[in-house]
């Protein structure tokens, strides 16, 4: 876990965040993490962004939005589990 300001960009904060774990096949990411910096260092390491471009990047980059579709399943999970914390 990593506290930054909140006017700082999540792609800031990534770098770090994923150094810390064994590097993944793909790594899933929405529009706040596309970043020419991130997507090498993610090649570097082995791993597949999967990231989908900003509307205005000069460079339209190809990902693959079927897995990217299957982001949604975690973030609903994540979500359900918002909603039951007074449970825990």
């Amino acid at each position: 876990m990593a506290i930054s300001p909140g006017n700082t960009s999540d792609y800031m904060a990534a770098h770090q965040c994923l150094a810390a774990i064994p590097p993944a096949r793909e790594v899933i990411a929405d529009k706040g993490y596309d970043s020419d910096a991130l997507r090498r260092w993610l090649q570097h390491r082995g791993s597949t962004p999967v990231i989908p471009p900003r509307s205005n990047r000069k460079v339209q980059y190809d990902y693959d939005k079927r897995l990217y579709r299957e982001r949604n399943v975690i973030e609903c999970t994540f979500n359900r589990l918002k909603d039951f914390r007074r449970i825990h």
